[in-house]
């Protein structure tokens, strides 16, 4: 519990950073771009003035000093037009394109956008404007906020996966805790049964009966083992599938409602694959419980074994309810559950077994709404 109230006090306390964080950055930029654009401004009445200063000079004025502002001027782009709005030159724009008219039209636009012009007398009587845009520093320093929040982004999903990551270890741990503890504590009543099942053979009860609490029992049996390989990587040995899965299917067979039709298609010959008998019969067990579920216990179920050149492939059909397409994906999520009182993990479960342990796939391989669901397991063939 406490693990869990930290982490929801950290999460929080992350996001209240970033948010801080993000910002100051703003901010500091903004301030920044805003001291710079402010400079720039100097800079080009600095440029207008000189030039002014030399357009007024006559031939006794020394021009070094206004020379040197001029060609000090490097970066910030710039037109002079007279009053009537005519372009008379340009500065810092690509020579090239500067040939084109249309070109110095946009870029004068551009500039009447960003900037006002700076007004310079030619020998008193004529007006001039120097118009400018941002210089390709500020153009990049405007861009700096996006940079920072990309990378800003990109630690916080960071954070977020090593905390995603850490929820998912912790709850795996915990599962894996309860399920071998489950193994065990049904292992002693399982001990006790056996032991109940010899003594109703000396008493000489009806051997039918004892053969089907056998069978329980040897069903408990399975399902403890199950439970004791969940968190570990399970020993997978060559196994008939045709069998393995016929098994599974004539036990639930037998113990489900007699409104329930069961078919079962497989070939006489062998299949065989790698497998982890347990963990596979688990999975089909799923497949089938979750069909009667969708079917409220009445309807038909149909399982089939195939094979292709390369693969083994099982499916399950019911004539249920069906599942929409859009959630054909979400089914194996944990805690997705269409049951009031399901916990969503039985086909989450499956997923892990047949994906992760047995390096196959299980999906959706039909359904339709009303008319039932088909869920196809390939595993790959020896």
């Amino acid at each position: 519990m406490s693990f869990f109230y930290n982490n929801f006090w950290l999460k929080r306390i992350a996001v209240f950073a970033s948010f801080i964080i993000v910002l100051l950055i703003l901010w500091n930029t903004y301030i920044f771009f805003q001291k710079f654009k402010e400079e720039e401004r100097m800079k080009m009445e600095l440029y207008a003035s000189a030039n002014q200063e030399l357009n007024n000079s006559d031939l006794d004025t020394d021009i070094t000093l206004l020379m040197k502002i001029i060609d000090n001027n490097k970066n910030i782009p710039a037109i002079l037009t007279d009053s009537n709005g005519d372009i008379l030159s340009s500065n810092n724009l690509d020579s090239i394109k500067s040939l084109d008219s249309l070109y110095l039209k946009n870029q004068l636009t551009l500039m009447k956008s960003q900037n006002k012009p700076i007004e310079v007398s030619y020998k008193n009587t004529q007006k001039r404007y120097v118009y400018y845009r941002n210089s390709d520093l500020l153009y990049k320093l405007k861009y700096y906020p996006l940079a920072l929040l990309l990378i800003l982004a990109l630690f916080l999903t960071i954070i977020y996966m090593v905390f995603k990551s850490n929820k998912i270890a912790e709850q795996n741990k915990l599962w894996t805790g309860m399920a071998k503890e489950t193994a065990h504590q049904i292992g002693t009543p399982l001990s006790s049964l056996l032991g109940w099942i010899e003594i109703l053979r000396a008493e000489e009860v009806n051997e039918m009966y004892v053969e089907e609490i056998e069978k329980d029992v040897d069903r408990l049996n399975i399902i403890a083992n199950r439970f004791s390989k969940i968190g570990s990587l399970p020993s997978l040995k060559e196994q008939n599938i045709v069998c393995e899965t016929k098994q599974v299917f004539t036990y639930l067979e037998s113990r489900s409602s007699k409104q329930v039709h069961f078919i079962f298609n497989a070939p006489n010959s062998a299949i065989v694959s790698q497998i982890s008998v347990e963990l596979f019969g688990w999975v089909i067990e799923n497949l089938i419980k979750n069909a009667i579920d969708a079917m409220s216990g009445k309807g038909e179920i149909k399982v089939s074994v195939n094979e292709t050149s390369r693969n083994v492939i099982i499916r399950v059909s019911d004539t249920g309810k069906g599942i929409p397409k859009s959630q054909f994906s979400n089914v194996f999520k944990p805690g997705f559950t269409t049951k009031k009182r399901g916990w969503g993990l039985g086909l989450s479960l499956s997923k892990r077994i047949v994906e992760s342990y047995h390096k196959g796939r299980i999906f959706v391989q039909k359904s339709e709404l009303g008319k039932g669901t088909t869920f196809e397991i390939q595993l790959n063939k020896v």
